[in-house]
């Protein structure tokens, strides 16, 4: 019992388009998770800013930035965080102080690593998550 070439050629254009739906139904999943934990480690950087704030009485200037949250001071011997997370994309997490709406501002820039965007490339900030927790 044997196979013709077209019959062949046949399944294995089957099982390409059925690759290719999978992947991009595991695509957006993958780009939610990545969402996810950015916006995870955006309220793990908050809490570090909210116990700088608690000792020092204000938020880290731009000019500290967040890297004042990973060094160990007298209050904090191993500083308040272990380590300055980046974000999934592999780029720092862009802090400002004042930000628009509060104190100050946490940015994940998405894929793109850009200002702005939609899909894998919105932008994730503190602010969503500052009004989340206020709902």
């Amino acid at each position: 019992m044997g196979f013709t070439l077209v019959e062949l050629m046949v399944v294995i254009v089957i099982i390409g388009l059925l690759s290719g739906v999978v992947t991009v139904s595991v695509r957006s999943y993958l780009v939610r998770s990545k969402q996810n934990v950015a916006r995870l480690e955006i309220s793990k950087i908050m809490q570090g800013l909210e116990a700088f704030y608690t000792t020092y009485d204000r938020y880290p200037t731009n000019r500290e930035g967040l890297q004042i949250l990973a060094q160990p001071s007298d209050e904090f011997v191993d500083g308040i965080l272990p380590f300055l997370p980046v974000d999934p994309w592999g780029s720092p997490y862009e802090y400002v102080s004042p930000g628009r709406n509060f104190a100050y501002e946490i940015t994940c820039f998405g894929a793109d690593r850009r200002e702005g965007g939609a899909g894998a490339d919105k932008d994730i900030k503190s602010s969503e998550i500052h009004l989340r927790n206020s709902a």
